[in-house]
């Protein structure tokens, strides 16, 4: 799902290069349509995106993002190695 969604943008932004508007109107509904599909299967409520788009705009305008200084970013996960498993061999 992820990779048609980022399949999706690219071709908005092909479009929008090439300077095709219908395209860009075509392939936008399509990128729409794969992101609600993707925040279906995250979990995610249309709700919540507009509340964060809300909060964003009332803390720092129509900002294109949050200044990564200003926000607290969560702890980061640890990333471990997983060892190859040995096969054992059959007799």
């Amino acid at each position: 799902m992820a990779k048609k969604l980022a399949e999706e943008a690219v071709e908005v932004v092909i479009d929008a290069v090439n300077g095709e508007p219908e395209a860009v109107v075509r392939e936008s509904a399509d990128l729409l349509y794969n992101l609600v599909v993707l925040w279906v299967h995250a979990g995610v409520r249309p709700e919540d995106v507009w509340a964060e788009m809300r909060r964003r705009e009332l803390l720092f305008g129509l900002a294109e993002k949050v200044p990564k200084d200003l926000v607290q970013a969560p702890p980061r996960r640890k990333v471990v190695t997983l060892e190859p498993r040995r096969v054992r061999r059959r007799r």
